[in-house]
């Protein structure tokens, strides 16, 4: 059994001729080509021929069914409620904080200007009391001492006097009359070098005693004398008044 192969076709030169040795080349006009690409090294590696016309377009996407065009329209209007809701909320807590911030400061500030007021005024009513107090004990030792040492009521008179001017004429110095004696005894001598006249006076009361002269009166009286003792303790309580009674 023999094979035979098919003698090499011989392809003639060109028309014109070519000289020997000379390599055969020939330009194919483009209306002879099909189709043709770029050649790349991956092509002998046997990579993917692109296509031939040299441009490669992208693939066109899928179209999708109404439904699945509804299920992506629903979500993605999910979403951009999600996000306009979580913004609003965020402004919604924001202005909640400030207005929440401004409301408690306003209150503590009110509560704050509250308690000043009650504390100045029970500063002020601690001192009244305080004053009423001191007063309502000033008067009891006062009244001890007269009960005590009715003669000081001689050093009462003469001061009285001597408070006058040396000018003064027609001086008279009323006593309660249980003062009399007491007085005529203390300070008798000092009533007789200024030409005074001592006068019982049921009117005045015990302790104290009132002054006239042709210039002016002196009131030497308790009641007066205490009202200035008791202004100058802070209270307003008079002479005659009657102690509270206590709880």
């Amino acid at each position: 059994m023999s094979s035979s192969k098919a003698p090499p076709r011989n392809v003639p030169p060109p028309a014109g001729g070519a000289t020997k040795g000379s390599a055969y080349s020939r330009f194919i006009p483009r209306e002879e080509m099909g189709s043709f690409a770029a050649w790349a090294p991956d092509d002998i590696s046997g990579g993917a021929t692109a296509p031939a016309s040299g441009v490669q377009r992208p693939a066109a996407a899928p179209e999708r069914s109404p439904a699945e065009e509804l299920v992506r329209q629903v979500h993605a209007a999910r979403q951009s409620g999600y996000q306009d809701g979580y913004r609003d909320g965020l402004a919604a807590l924001d202005g909640f904080k400030q207005s929440y911030a401004a409301q408690i400061t306003a209150q503590i500030g009110t509560l704050v200007e509250s308690l000043g007021a009650q504390f100045d005024a029970l500063q002020q009513e601690m001192a009244r009391t305080l004053a009423a107090s001191a007063t309502a004990l000033a008067r009891q030792v006062v009244r001890s001492e007269l009960a005590v040492r009715p003669e000081l009521v001689a050093g009462v008179a003469e001061e009285a006097v001597k408070t006058l001017l040396l000018s003064a004429r027609h001086i008279a110095v009323r006593v309660h009359p249980d003062d009399h004696p007491l007085v005529a005894q203390g300070a008798g001598d000092t009533l007789a070098a200024r030409g005074a006249r001592l006068v019982a006076d049921a009117a005045v009361q015990r302790g104290g005693c009132r002054v006239e002269s042709d210039i002016g009166i002196i009131d030497a009286s308790i009641e007066s004398r205490w009202q200035r003792a008791a202004a100058a303790l802070g209270g307003e309580q008079p002479w005659n008044a009657q102690a509270r009674a206590q709880p």
